[in-house]
């Protein structure tokens, strides 16, 4: 018997449904831990694991027969399987896009291209590469990095810039360049394994790349020019379930120290865990550091979704409290582990304690791309109407 056995695999109809199969999968994935880890990247009886809790089905929308979840139950399901396991929270998180995709592409060419509903899609959609148009299409050329889960996905996506004749074309929006997201299947691109990392090891976050792979023009979107509607439809779409993630390395890090404080006694005092100043001190702020980014999380995407669900056009201010929370939430979630691991000591070093494999993930989730300080600077200027260094972490697309 597989660790996918002991879990109900109907198709889950319900955002309920999805989340209870989460909570269920928490025991299981933190039992494979150290084998994901080690593997470096998910081994398929965890991928079937996540694919029977729903993970890669849960935008689908509900006319389609899915649960679709909004962004909170969206981030708190990431956040339950981020309890059990960082990785396997990672790469449900990457490969949840997939209906986000499907309706960028259009409704016939979705059919055509995502016969399953459980189908992952992984990959880069930063313009990294470039499509020289060709007739039909374009010929795709370029090597992206950190395409999290494309060891188990069935489809790939990679962003390029568009050449017509030789020369970069100007987008459709008046932008010099013009910015697609192209997407084939994983065994048209060359997988390097490039993913020897600190943390986040499981996550299979290797290099590909394209040599002069032809991508149909349907098979291609720009989100500038895409006539997309819908609150669950932006482009920043697939960054707002990202908090998850950290949010649940830190719970699951936090319960951890917890259970270790009610029965552990000081070896030099004598003197029950329980009983000791810093110890009690260290717990409270974290609890207290904790709860107050959760708090931003999930009541700045509540407030977005009722505007956006209104049809009100977001302030800077209201576009920006989502990723000012989710930058938040990333450093929180490393700056609680880093005091648990010095709260516990060194004890804390050793192999298999989950606490350095914690820490190594929270430090390695802290580089990506829209958890880096610039996302700060990105906002200031948003803000104050400058040039922001990264306008895809707001949600713009140029």
């Amino acid at each position: 018997m597989t660790i996918v056995d002991t879990v109900e695999t109907t198709a889950p109809l319900t955002a309920q449904d999805v989340l209870a199969r989460a909570r269920a999968a928490v025991p299981l994935l933190r039992e494979r831990s150290v084998d994901i880890e080690r593997e470096r990247c998910l081994p398929a009886d965890v991928v079937e694991l996540l694919r029977s809790t729903g993970a890669f089905r849960v935008a689908l929308p509900k006319d389609k027969g899915g649960p679709e979840l909004n962004p909170m139950e969206q981030t708190q399901f990431i956040e339950t399987l981020a309890t059990g396991d960082v990785s396997a929270a990672w790469c449900a998180m990457i490969g949840m896009d997939t209906p986000l995709y499907a309706k960028f592409l259009g409704e016939e060419v979705a059919a055509e291209l995502f016969t399953d509903d459980d189908m992952v899609t992984a990959g880069l959609i930063l313009p990294i590469g470039r499509a020289d148009r060709v007739p039909g299409g374009f010929r795709l050329n370029g090597r992206w990095g950190f395409g999290s889960g494309i060891t188990h996905a069935d489809w790939v996506v990679a962003g390029a810039f568009v050449h017509t004749d030789g020369e970069p074309e100007a987008s459709p929006t008046g932008q010099p360049m013009h910015w697609r997201i192209l997407i084939a299947r994983r065994d048209q691109f060359v997988v390097h394994d490039t993913w020897h990392t600190t943390g986040l090891a499981g996550s299979g976050s290797r290099d590909y790349e394209a040599v002069d792979l032809f991508v149909p023009e349907a098979h291609s979107f720009s989100f500038a020019t895409a006539t997309v509607t819908g609150p669950n439809s932006t482009p920043d779409a697939i960054l707002r379930n990202m908090p998850g993630v950290p949010l649940g390395l830190a719970r699951a890090a936090l319960d951890h120290v917890r259970d270790i404080a009610v029965n552990r006694t000081d070896r030099m005092t004598g003197v029950p865990w329980s009983e000791i100043y810093r110890i009690q001190y260290t717990i409270a702020e974290a609890e207290m550091e904790l709860g107050a980014v959760r708090e931003q999380v999930y009541g700045s995407l509540r407030t977005q979704w009722e505007l956006l669900n209104a049809g009100i056009e977001l302030t800077p201010d209201q576009r920006v409290a989502t990723v000012l929370a989710r930058t938040n939430a990333y450093r929180v979630a490393r700056s609680i582990v880093v005091k648990l691991c010095d709260l516990v000591a060194t004890s804390s070093i050793y192999k298999p304690s989950p606490l350095d494999r914690w820490l190594r993930d929270a430090q390695t989730m802290r580089q990506h791309v829209i958890a880096q300080d610039q996302v700060l600077q990105s906002v200031g200027a948003h803000l104050l109407g400058g040039t922001p260094s990264n306008p895809f972490s707001l949600g713009i697309v140029q």
